[in-house]
């Protein structure tokens, strides 16, 4: 009879963690646990103490930083695989999940359908030649060498790859490989696991090569299993279920799924909210079930696409994307810096991701050029940005795959501040007040347009209490809204106390805070 090792690759919401490790090896079955190291040590620290008498549980021997699209994914997965294999010898299959992941079969069903499937399911289509890259790079993400992580680090990332493409420095794929892609939840056997432990330790030059490819977390093992393992025992599908929007985020399950999140041919189904409790309540009970049946009917995505479609031409039966998905979400920190000189909070920004790395978003709501993903057109204008506010940060949060994100909003926009302070969300606001010479304040008034270079200086003696005026009116208007969360930085504050007020934003204690302010030149024009 099949027996499962649950590889858990997961880095918050230590409750949910212990809860499923428990509901899973409940009915028999192993987990081998990886908690990001960049999280919390004490939550993973309540974690190995919550599971300590388990037997069923094991932990990664070597925690590894993870950073999406990065390599230390891929490594994070290879640990714990090697660990699972030594602590589990009877385990059969070895199955990745993800803490947004719940089972949608029974136990029973479960180590059934594996006993009646003698292969491997994962999916592996030719890299090439497949259109499962539905947009962005695809041959750039192999043969450039990527150093830096394009969601936190965007300009070193393009700038990196521009480079190489300039100077002709493109390398080589593995002449013995066949490069595959898929998605990166699968269930393997234990003989192909071992194969593929064996090829990691023999071939240091392919891992070499996949430690610099741009998202290889969906590229390493859909490449190595068709390499160690005959073709005809490989189900190029997973057994997760997930779809994804026209946005190209995975769409997320409520209470309302459940009918038809069972009647899906899959055993897992990812994401779920961490709102639906019910739903969370009900899948929590069903694993460990006996004598159910399962009408497989796979309306899922075809359903799904209807009810698009139908709105697409008018026809809805539900609310909106943005309408429906109107909170960020209650487990959720908005981060936003508020400051007149946009130069100012962007070096702010840039010293906050170096010393946190945290995802942080420049002026997006006031800068056309902001680097954005691509997320279906709504980023495209600052209109559409504005009108669909929310919308458009909840899918930031979920292409950055974070429960934090700093942003940074002027202070003139303050119907989008209340906005999001209104929101269930914890939203957090730290305004930048700085000094503002008249040379500042001329060059200020010819970027919005209020001046040009053939302006007389009369009229700008005339303009420039005006606009002095008007930015103290934002700043007193700011403190006049009484926001919760609200902290001050000052450009004649000491560095101390500058560094307090950053510490309570980013909630980091005061001498991290004071790696970011203590910059020299962090006010200067």
């Amino acid at each position: 009879m099949a027996k499962i090792a649950y590889i858990l690759l997961c880095h918050k919401d230590p409750d949910a963690i212990i809860r499923q490790a428990e509901r899973l090896t409940a009915a028999g079955d192993y987990m081998a646990i990886h908690f990001d190291a960049s999280a919390s040590a004490a939550d993973y620290e309540r974690i190995r103490t919550a599971l300590a008498g388990n037997a069923a549980v094991t932990f990664a021997r070597r925690r590894v930083k993870c950073g999406w699209g990065e390599w230390s994914l891929v490594q994070a997965t290879l640990n714990t695989l090697e660990v699972a294999c030594t602590a589990y010898p009877r385990a059969t299959h070895f199955y990745m999940l993800s803490g947004d992941c719940m089972a949608i079969k029974t136990a029973e069903y479960t180590h059934s359908y594996l006993d009646g499937n003698d292969a491997d399911f994962i999916e592996s289509f030719d890299y090439f030649e497949s259109d499962w890259i539905k947009t962005g790079m695809k041959e750039e993400r192999l043969i450039y060498r990527h150093f830096f992580n394009e969601r936190a680090q965007s300009r070193l990332f393009y700038g990196a790859m521009a480079l190489q493409r300039r100077f002709g420095l493109a390398r080589r794929i593995p002449d013995d490989l066949q490069m595959r892609i898929g998605s990166q939840w699968w269930c393997l056997r234990r003989a192909t696991v071992a194969r593929v432990l064996e090829f990691a330790q023999t071939r240091k030059d392919v891992l070499r090569f996949f430690s610099t490819t741009w998202i290889p977390d969906e590229t390493f093992f859909q490449t190595v299993v068709p390499h160690v393992t005959p073709h005809d025992e490989i189900r190029s599908r997973p057994l997760t279920f997930l779809m994804f929007t026209d946005y190209g985020m995975p769409l997320t399950f409520y209470n309302d799924h459940y009918d038809m999140l069972l009647s899906q041919d899959f055993l897992f189904a990812r994401k779920i909210s961490p709102e639906a409790q019910d739903l969370k309540r009900r899948l929590g009970l069903l694993y460990s079930a006996t004598g159910m049946e399962f009408r497989i009917s796979d309306e899922g995505p075809g359903l799904f696409r209807f009810l698009t479609g139908r709105g697409r031409v008018g026809r809805r039966f539900a609310p909106r994307f943005w309408e429906k998905e109107s909170t960020l979400g209650r487990e959720r920190e908005l981060m936003i810096i508020i400051c007149k000189k946009w130069h100012v909070a962007k070096r702010v920004l840039d010293r906050m991701r170096q010393v946190t790395n945290i995802p942080a978003v420049e002026y997006l709501f006031n800068e056309e050029d902001t680097p954005l993903p691509d997320l279906g057109g709504i980023q495209a204008t600052l209109e559409k940005r504005s009108r669909h506010r929310r919308a458009l940060m909840r899918m930031l949060f979920d292409y950055y795959g974070t429960d934090r994100l700093i942003v940074c909003i002027d202070p003139g926009n303050t119907d989008l501040l209340r906005d999001f302070a209104s929101d269930r969300s914890v939203t957090r606001m730290l305004e930048i007040e700085c000094n503002f010479t008249e040379d500042y304040l001329i060059g200020h008034a010819m970027r919005v347009g209020l001046a040009g270079p053939h302006t007389s200086r009369e009229a700008l003696e005339r303009l420039l209490p005006t606009i002095r005026n008007d930015i103290t009116f934002e700043s007193d208007a700011l403190r006049d809204s009484g926001f919760e969360n609200f902290a001050r930085m000052r450009e004649n504050g000491d560095d101390a106390e500058n560094a307090q007020a950053l510490a309570g934003f980013l909630s980091i204690p005061p001498e991290r805070a004071l790696e970011i302010t203590g910059a020299d030149t962090l006010f200067a024009d």
